[in-house]
Formats: structure tokens, C-alpha cells, sequence
């Protein structure tokens, strides 16, 4: 059934079609992507698929757009990134209703989600001015070493269903101020806000044709020769880590070797320490855990909590879990929506049930309605059960007692993830010793693991990636040095 209540458009155009070398149209595959609200089983749009061609056309109209956009004026580049971040902003109404609809984000979610995307791009339209080279002696009398930043040429984005506009915009924005082009392919789920909505916004900002294209397909069909293509000289994948792994290999093994950029999974613990304040990180947990139904890289996955306190920390959380908004995404204070689509629903009623066989006891649950999952909480959690061990990506926790401080931080580091981190205790140098010991690319003490601020390196350890997004590290990953050695003769 479509939405008959929803104008399937944004910014004036329906999105039916896709946004390739500066063109939208139709892809050229077969098949077809029927894009559906994750709530009610509606129908939001219809686009047909691309093909193989139309991932070349898309590679191929970057690949000769790139030099010229690079050698525009720093300042101009600025302004129209600048301009779609005002355009994000001035839209926000727009990509809200499209995110509720088409992701299942509440409106909680979608709101943060449009404020993050706003901050990276204004964050982004201020690489053009600095990105820098370096001049270094040399030990060769009459020669200077000059290092030059130049950016890589064209970047192949791959982002996910769980925050598409934002961690689809965390590489676009960097990798077009620094002077790259860009293809992005957003996730089968999210095909609007992971990708349509961001051609629209600079189609309007002013970018030049060719410079960004979204490919809109099924990984089965094009979603290889998107790492293997051989244009693109950075593949940006935020998504799990088996298939981040995937193509971690295939941007290895083609007739050159690609820089890749990788997010992938979590298993986030949050240590209560025996000293913490037990209000604030119960009030702190819950949103970590259950905001966006538990669909984040980030989201607490773990709690880890000392003897002294596991008891009492215990009943507050189940109480303040079982008081949390869930159903409609759409209707106000709604924390906890519908999980993306039935695999994922599979995937967590498989979790529930083997965290049950495994021993672990359901403190807190509820009936599944469509696919709602309502807040989970398992307590009598052994670190070696599936639950303490695997990402979740869904409204569950596990909670596990420590015997005392090391204990709580061997569990803490007892498993191949390192993404976020959290430590609860009222001394804060404590807390920040800890912290440095925690084998994870971001640890916050006394807040929740969900956060992203867009001047301060975000990414993971071990399986949960490589390199960094946001501010100067952004700048790192989007250019290339290239050092030009100068001699006076």
C-alpha cells in the first residue's frame, strides 16, 4: 500500500529517480528498490535500480569533474558547502518527516540526526582554508623537502540504514570541501535520506555537474565493483564488520592498491564504578541503549557494574527501562520505534531466544509488535554468552557484575570490538585512568557512549575500523601528501 498521506518529494522533486553525472533518471538494472516505511509496511517511492553502467557513468563524470572542482578557489569551494549546511537547516522539516518515515527514526532520533549532518558540513566548509603542507630541511646541502596536501581524486562512499544522512554527509562534506569527488551508494533501506536528499542539497548549493552522484543498488549487483572500480582511490564504508572486512580485501586486490576508510561494529561497555552516581548513569544508559532502538554503533551494548552498587543500579535501570516510550516513531517522546526491516527483526528474536537457552534471565521485556521490540534487559550475564560477546543492534542489554575495578575493566576489554566506551564514577581523575586503559577509540566519562561532536576524532579500535572522521583527522583521511623534494642549482 503507499502512503497516500506523505508527499514523497523533497526540496520541489519527487524522489523517484536517481542522481548520476549530474543527471536524475532512472538506473538501468532490472530490478527495483520499493522503498518502504519499517512501521506500517507502506510504500514511501519507487526507483530503479542501477546498473553496472551507470556505476561507470557515475565513476567515469567524477573522475573528469575532479581536477577542475580542486582547483577552485578555497573560498568558493567554502561557499557552497556553507550553503548546504544552510539548506540542511532551512529543510530540517522535510528530512525529519523523511527519516520517521523511511528509517523508523523517531522523532527524538531524527532531529539529533539533522543537527549532526548540520554540524559536520559546517564543520567541513571550513577544510578548504585548512588543509596545509609543510617545508622540512634536508640533509642535502641547496634542497628543501616540501610536503603538499592534495586531495586523494575521487571517493567511493558505502553508508548504512541507521543514520543515513548523517554518516552518509560525515564523508561527503569533508571529502567535496577538500577537493574530491564523490560517489556515494546508500543503503537498499535508506536510498532517500542516505543519498537523494544530499544531491538535492548541493544540486542547490551550487556544485558543479558530475562532482557528487548517488547510485542507488543492490550489493549483489554493483556493490563490489563499487570498492573494485578502478577510479575511485578511497572507498569510505561505515557499516558491520564482516562486510567492512569484504571490502577491506576487495580494495586490496585490484590493479591498485585503494585507501580505505572504515566504521564498523561496536560492543560498547558502560562501567558503573562503585562510587558513581547512580541516578546519572542509570539516566545516562538508558538513552545510550535504547535510542533508535538500539541501531547504533555506538549504543551501550554492555553494563558493567561493581558489587557494591549491582543491586541497587539494577532495580533503577529496570524501572527506568520499563518506563520507555516505544511504538509509533512518529508520535512524540517515542524513544524506541521499529527495528529497519524483518531480517533485522529475525536477527533479534534469534538474540533473545539464545540469550535465554544460554542461562542469562529477562529482567525486563514485552511483547513484539510488528517490529517493535520493546527495552530488553538481561541480567545473570556471563562474559562468555553470545549477548556479552556480539554487537546487538537492537533495544537489549546485558548487564554483568564486577568483582571490583580490574575486573570491571577485564570485562569491559573482553571482546575483538573497541568503537565507544563509557565510565561512571564521582572522581574524575579515577574515572579518566580508567578510561586510558580501555581498549576503544572513544571513552566518556559520565555520559553515554552515543556521541559525536564534528571538530573531534571519532572512530574505532581492533574490528571496529580504520582511521578517523571529523576536524583535522577528516582532513587527513580525504587528502594525500605528496612530498615534492626542491633543489637550487
Amino acid at each position: 500500500m503507499t502512503d497516500t498521506t506523505f508527499d514523497a518529494t523533497f526540496a520541489g522533486r519527487r524522489m523517484d529517480t536517481q542522481f548520476i553525472a549530474g543527471q536524475w533518471r532512472q538506473g538501468r538494472s532490472e530490478r527495483v528498490n520499493i522503498d518502504t516505511n519499517p512501521f506500517d509496511d507502506t510504500v514511501l517511492t519507487e526507483i530503479r535500480h542501477a546498473s553496472t553502467e551507470d556505476l561507470d557513468d557515475a565513476y567515469r563524470a567524477a573522475e573528469a569533474a575532479q581536477a577542475e572542482w580542486a582547483a577552485t578557489a578555497p573560498t568558493q569551494r567554502a561557499a557552497v558547502i556553507r550553503r548546504a549546511a544552510a539548506l540542511l537547516e532551512e529543510r530540517r522539516a522535510e528530512i525529519v518527516e523523511w527519516l520517521v518515515r523511511e528509517s523508523g527514526s523517531t522523532r527524538i532520533k531524527a532531529e539529533k540526526e539533522v543537527s549532526l549532518a548540520v554540524g559536520i558540513t559546517t564543520e567541513a566548509a571550513s577544510f578548504p582554508t585548512r588543509v596545509h603542507g609543510t617545508i622540512h630541511p634536508s640533509d642535502t646541502p641547496g634542497r628543501e623537502m616540501r610536503v603538499y596536501r592534495k586531495p586523494v581524486g575521487v571517493v567511493g562512499v558505502i553508508s548504512p540504514w541507521n543514520f543515513p544522512l548523517h554518516l552518509s554527509q560525515r564523508s561527503v562534506a569533508p571529502a567535496l570541501a577538500l577537493g574530491n569527488a564523490v560517489v556515494v551508494k546508500p543503503a537498499s533501506d535508506t536510498p532517500v535520506t542516505g543519498g537523494l536528499v544530499l544531491a538535492r542539497i548541493f544540486e542547490e548549493a551550487g556544485l558543479p555537474e558530475g562532482v557528487l552522484s548517488v547510485v542507488i543498488g543492490a550489493g549483489s549487483e554493483i556493490g563490489d565493483d563499487f570498492v573494485a572500480h578502478p577510479v575511485p582511490r578511497l572507498i569510505s564504508f561505515t557499516g558491520s564488520t564482516p562486510v567492512g572486512q569484504q571490502v577491506g580485501t576487495i580494495a586490496s586486490s585490484g590493479t591498485y592498491l585503494k585507501k580505505t576508510s572504515l566504521e564498523l561494529g561496536g560492543n560498547a561497555p558502560l562501567v558503573v564504578l562503585d562510587d558513581a552516581n547512580l541516578d546519572a548513569a542509570v539516566g545516562q544508559a538508558v538513552p545510550g541503549t535504547f535510542l533508535h532502538s538500539g541501531q547504533i554503533c555506538m549504543s551501550v551494548n554492555r553494563i558493567i557494574v561493581q558489587a557494591p552498587v549491582y543491586d541497587e543500579f539494577v532495580a533503577k535501570f529496570a524501572e527506568a527501562a520499563r518506563a520507555v516510550p516505544h511504538g509509533d516513531p512518529a508520535a512524540d517522546g517515542t524513544l524506541v520505534g521499529p527495528v529497519v526491516n524483518d531480517a533485522q527483526l529475525k536477527t533479534l528474536r534469534d538474540k533473545i531466544a539464545e540469550a535465554e537457552r544460554a542461562g542469562a534471565r529477562k529482567l525486563v521485556g514485552g511483547e513484539i509488535t510488528g517490529r517493535v521490540v520493546p527495552p530488553h534487559v538481561f541480567v545473570d550475564v556471563t562474559p562468555d554468552m553470545e549477548i556479552a560477546r556480539e554487537e546487538i543492534f537492537g533495544p537489549m542489554v546485558a548487564i554483568l557484575k564486577a568483582d571490583d575495578e580490574e575486573h570491571a575493566l577485564e570485562l569491559a576489554n573482553d571482546h575483538v570490538f573497541g568503537l565507544s566506551s563509557a565510565v561512571f564514577t564521582q572522581d574524575l581523575d579515577r574515572g579518566v585512568r580508567f578510561a586510558q586503559r580501555v581498549k576503544a577509540g572513544m571513552t566518556f566519562v559520565n555520559e553515554m557512549t552515543v556521541q559525536d561532536e564534528a571538530h573531534v576524532a571519532f572512530g574505532g579500535e581492533r574490528n571496529s575500523g580504520l582511521g578517523r572522521f571529523n576536524g583535522d583527522w577528516a582532513i587527513e583521511e580525504f587528502t594525500t601528501a605528496h612530498t615534492i623534494g626542491v633543489t637550487r642549482v
